[in-house]
């Protein structure tokens, strides 16, 4: 390491890079998801508009060698937290305009594209600031602060708005208090990353390793993807891993577009009618420290017992909590603690659950070109989050909140029928602790 690198003390910068990776996706996923059922829109329009916003984490391997080509890790970083900054800030200056709802998606999608391209700047980043031991030490905060994002975001972000709209905040809003609401949470992501770029403009490290590659070219990159995208599929049982990926959160990736608007949704159309503030709360903080909890105790028991041994249970846990969706709907449960439990009970269970995707993942990238089969399989689960999804609201518009919730759990046999088959395939030891 040079000199400049020593001063730099990973604590002054990894936390906050790593905020600012979660914030925009949070924003994109969610918070936009909140927004546009509190300004009017559909089950319908809102699904389908905001699964479109997957498309960038799905195709994102497509340009991300291009990134060691262009410029330093470093400026990319800069580049695009400006970019998202300015997408924010122009997000909250068109949501009080006539043609809001075309204009802030396209401004979403602008975020959209830059986020997913900030994600592989920053994670290109870590490796070149950190040694590798700082990496293995710093990978546990660096994945703690992007959840404070997740935290921050969906939970204090969205009780923001919704106290501006019960009047708590502002009171001489008047009737325009939705309105501004959103607009003012959205002035102040700006705002937040307007801070972020400034501040990691000057404290981010530069590592001398941190530059672009020479001896490679686009024609290079084109033809080694070529390479690496072909053996991914000559992988051993391509369709068994591809029905895995696709379908083991096919009821998950329909739900989570609907929870929220089925939280807020008046009681004549089958909603719950709770505050904006009081689903940032549940939804957002309770429900994000639940899968916190539930992530940690998977990897425990992962690294004492192995992956094959628990990749059924995960796929169970993150699939049979749905149905307290549809108790929740049913009996109309609109009670804050009960809610919160019903919350907290499925977010548990999907953080302990989701860590199997993350394992077969890792084990399906095995061998050669592991890296970037990671990625394709990445690539993989956001189109099976995509696709349903962009159903997701016309199902439920049609059919109800109780029957799409049914519905819902019905999409999870696929997914623990998928579970049943790979696990045949999986060493008995994979994924355990060793010394």
């Amino acid at each position: 390491m040079n000199a400049i690198e020593k001063k730099r003390n990973p604590w002054a910068w990894v936390p906050t890079l790593y905020f600012a990776e979660g914030l925009p996706y949070v924003a994109v996923m969610t918070v936009a998801v909140i927004m546009y059922k509190k300004l009017g829109l559909s089950n319908t329009q809102i699904a389908l508009y905001t699964s479109w916003l997957y498309l960038p984490w799905v195709i994102k391997p497509l340009w991300s060698p291009f990134i060691d080509l262009i410029k330093t890790k470093r400026w990319w970083v800069n580049a695009m937290q400006t970019l998202i900054a300015a997408a924010f800030a122009s997000v909250a200056f068109f949501i009080p305009t006539e043609h809001w709802v075309q204009v802030t998606l396209a401004f979403f999608w602008l975020l959209a594209f830059a986020s997913a391209t900030h994600d592989i700047a920053a994670d290109g980043f870590y490796m070149h600031g950190l040694q590798e031991k700082e990496q293995s030490m710093f990978v546990g905060i660096r994945n703690i602060f992007y959840r404070v994002a997740m935290i921050f975001g969906q939970g204090l972000l969205v009780m923001f708005a919704g106290w501006i709209e019960q009047g708590k905040l502002f009171p001489s809003a008047g009737d325009n208090r939705i309105t501004l609401a959103w607009s003012l949470a959205f002035y102040l992501l700006a705002g937040i990353f307007v801070a972020l770029t400034v501040y990691h403009r000057f404290i981010l490290p530069k590592p001398a390793s941190d530059a672009p590659r020479s001896d490679i070219n686009a024609a290079t990159i084109w033809k080694n993807f070529g390479t690496t995208f072909a053996t991914f599929f000559k992988k051993p049982h391509l369709g068994l891993m591809l029905f895995f990926l696709l379908t083991y959160r096919l009821g998950e990736s329909q739900l989570v577009k609907i929870a929220q608007p089925f939280m807020l949704d008046t009681p004549e159309a089958g909603g719950l009618a709770l505050s904006t503030a009081a689903v940032g709360g549940i939804y957002g903080t309770l429900g994000v420290i639940a899968l916190l909890l539930g992530g940690v105790l998977s990897g425990i028991v992962i690294s004492r017992s192995g992956f094959k041994k628990w990749i059924l249970p995960m796929a169970l846990a993150i699939n049979i909590p749905d149905l307290l969706y549809v108790l929740m709907a049913a009996l109309k449960i609109s009670s804050v603690p009960l809610v919160s439990t019903c919350v907290a009970l499925e977010q548990f269970g999907y953080g302990f659950g989701f860590t199997a995707y993350t394992m077969y993942l890792i084990y399906i990238a095995q061998g050669e070109h592991k890296t970037a089969h990671y990625a394709i399989g990445t690539a993989f689960m956001a189109l099976g989050m995509m696709l349903p999804g962009m159903v997701a609201g016309w199902i439920s518009d049609h059919i109800g909140y109780t029957m799409f919730f049914v519905w819902a759990c019905l999409c999870t046999i696929p997914g623990i029928i998928a579970t049943l088959l790979v696990r045949k395939q999986i060493p008995d030891d994979f994924g355990t602790k060793t010394e």
